[in-house]
């Protein structure tokens, strides 16, 4: 009975992908090696361990850096890296390209009805009050106050041991468990403590790590049915996440009613972490648990990502490394210490980031679903319920964008060339660069996660060296957010002369 659906179920996506292609035509000049029918399934599932330098090599070839794909199983997709068309999907015309029915239903049993996967109203209601939240001193305080105290009293005491000890650890492993130490804290006012490497890994944070990798298992999936009936037969990767869900929304509800009643009995100090803020504002318990559920997933791996790739990539660049240790001793000593404004004075530190989130962008791509047919500024036709992709991965290696050395780590191409000695930073067109989206729904933790990764990354490089075990290029595996496949493992070593704080 099963194989009989499945055969049947698959034939009808011949006949739509076959008329699909028929109406919209095959763009030969724009599309990878197709076939009638499958489109280029093949091609795709040839690919699928290198699938960014599949479709960034193809949308090199095409004269508008946009690419048209048709494969079976799935919609018509628009992959571009022009920065023109950008701004027309993330801006311009932005109400007809909401993230759509087919991405909130690959993240919907996880995320809810949270900001991160809703549209319209919805969005804005939800927006509307983060953006307050976050624009609110307070709030920043509190991030900066949680980061030095899980910095001070937990990262740095874990790398000093393993730096006696000359362990070899996964600093990959190690930054997401700190930043979800962090995040937990600054979103639900809750200490998962992480970072105790003798300590089993809380259950929260496994289900939400099987529940973000089956996730994007679905959006990876070759045909899109096939996630669907395991869902529907509850078996397999389907079955793993309904358990894992239903953790992750059992343990934050459990936290949420235990700061209601905490609010209730301590009215005059009911905290400043975000759910309190948002119980405070009359938010309904499933509207707060799904809102602080995309916070988290947001705020978790992006940062610690980042961090990753350009830790990695530093201990590649030693002369880089070098001048940076320099700006942040100097910092470190003048203000007696890593705050707030002695981390916006280190251009070099955010250029760096900058220029390793090009290479390496914690989110590779980004999809939106067309409410109805449309005219890219490039040319590109788009038909109503299409799937168009702006590809931050691609954009950071188009020639036409950053130039013939696009493939290399250079921090001072994010200064401006005039003033390069006076450390003045270029303003980068941010649908160029849009690895925090861009228009209406640019991200609005932003600034907050400069402060967390310029303070921790600064902090490791006042004290330490970072050595990687292996002298191998690691593998970029884009998931919902973008990993280091197998870890960043490292030996950490005491660095000579550097300031404490």
């Amino acid at each position: 009975m099963f194989i009989f659906l499945l055969t049947l179920l698959l034939f009808f996506v011949f006949l739509l992908t076959f008329f699909n292609g028929k109406q919209y035509g095959y763009h030969r000049n724009h599309t990878p090696p197709s076939h009638p029918i499958i489109g280029c399934l093949v091609s795709f599932y040839q690919n699928r361990h290198r699938l960014l330098d599949w479709y960034t090599e193809h949308i090199a070839q095409s004269p508008t850096h946009t690419i048209v794909v048709h494969r079976l199983g799935a919609r018509r997709t628009v992959v571009t890296a022009n920065p023109r068309n950008v701004e027309y999907i993330l801006k311009t015309n932005f109400g007809n390209f909401p993230k759509g029915k087919p991405f909130t239903e690959i993240l919907g049993d996880l995320l809810g009805c949270g900001i991160f996967n809703v549209d319209g109203e919805l969005w804005q209601v939800q927006r509307k009050l983060a953006s307050h939240e976050f624009s609110t001193r307070s709030l920043k305080d509190f991030i900066v106050k949680t980061l030095q105290e899980e910095v001070q009293h937990r990262l740095i005491p874990l790398l000093e041991q393993a730096s006696r000890e000359k362990d070899v650890i996964d600093l990959q492993d190690v930054l997401r468990r700190l930043t979800f130490d962090t995040v937990c804290k600054v979103s639900l006012g809750y200490d998962p403590c992480c970072l105790d490497l003798k300590k089993p890994l809380p259950s929260l944070l496994t289900a939400f790590d099987t529940a973000s990798e089956v996730s994007a298992a679905r959006g990876a999936s070759p045909v899109f049915l096939l996630w669907k009936m395991k869902r529907m037969l509850n078996m397999g990767s389907e079955k793993a996440l309904k358990e894992a869900v239903k953790l992750v929304h059992e343990s934050v509800m459990k936290i949420i009613k235990g700061k209601k009643d905490e609010m209730t009995y301590n009215e005059k100090n009911v905290g400043t972490d975000l759910l309190a803020r948002l119980l405070e504002a009359g938010q309904e318990e499933t509207v707060v648990r799904d809102m602080v559920i995309s916070m988290i997933m947001a705020g978790r791996d992006t940062t610690s990502a980042a961090m990753t790739w350009l830790l990695w990539l530093l201990s590649k660049h030693r002369e880089e490394e070098a001048l940076l240790v320099k700006e942040v001793y100097c910092g470190n000593n003048r203000c007696e210490g890593l705050d707030y404004e002695c981390l916006k004075e280190m251009k070099l530190l955010k250029a760096c980031l900058c220029e390793s989130m090009r290479l390496y962008p914690p989110v590779a791509w980004d999809s939106k679903h067309a409410s109805g047919a449309d005219v890219l500024p490039d040319g590109t036709h788009v038909g109503k319920g299409d799937r168009v992709t702006y590809f931050p991965y691609g954009m950071g290696r188009m020639e036409a964008l950053w130039g013939k050395d696009c493939y290399e780590f250079k921090p001072k191409r994010w200064f401006d060339e005039e003033n390069v000695d006076n450390g003045v930073l270029k303003c980068v067109n941010p649908y160029k660069f849009p690895v925090f989206q861009a228009g209406p729904r640019v991200c609005l933790g932003r600034e907050m996660a400069f402060i967390q990764m310029e303070y921790v990354v600064a902090s490791i490089l006042n004290r330490f060296v970072i050595s990687p075990v292996s002298d191998e290029h690691p593998r970029f595996v884009p998931l919902l957010t973008a990993h280091m496949a197998g870890g960043f493992k490292v030996r950490i070593n005491s660095r000579t002369g550097a300031g404490t704080e």
